[in-house]
């Protein structure tokens, strides 16, 4: 119940949108090469930014 409140942290928010571009990724590496390879980079930035931020 409390954490209904609970705003998320900025790592939460990273780790929730590298989660989405993944499937998205996985999704579109049957269909667009192309547009597969793009998602898959913007999820490393994610990731790099994930790291950066872990202690």
């Amino acid at each position: 119940m409390f954490k209904l409140f609970k705003k998320k942290s900025e790592l939460e928010k990273l780790q929730a949108r590298y989660k989405t571009l993944m499937k998205e990724w996985h999704s579109l590496s049957s269909i667009n090469r192309s547009e597969s390879d793009k998602k898959y980079a913007e999820a490393e930035a994610v990731l790099k930014q994930i790291d950066s931020l872990k202690p």
